[in-house]
């Protein structure tokens, strides 16, 4: 799994929309408390049960690979044209 040049700024477009989408939900809003680590395994949880993403694979179902699917999921939400994608 490489690394995109705006791999950063995706992960933390997914994390906004996330979290506007779990709020929607009717999920209480992440506190300053709750780390990033716990966050993203939160919304990727949510996406997965909702069907929206597909889950990983048990022996795949890590931090970082949970970070590479969310960036999947907001890159295919985006336009084509969109400057996070080139």
């Amino acid at each position: 799994m490489k690394a995109g040049k705006h791999d950063n700024q995706l992960l933390k477009l997914a994390m906004e929309i996330g979290v506007g989408y779990a709020q929607k939900r009717g999920f209480a809003d992440f506190g300053k408390g709750i780390s990033p680590k716990d966050k993203v395994e939160c919304i990727y949880r949510l996406l997965v049960q909702d069907k929206l993403i597909q889950p990983l694979a048990e022996d795949k179902d890590d931090g970082p690979n949970r970070k590479h699917k969310l960036i999947l999921w907001i890159s295919k939400q985006l336009p084509k044209d969109h400057e996070l994608l080139n």
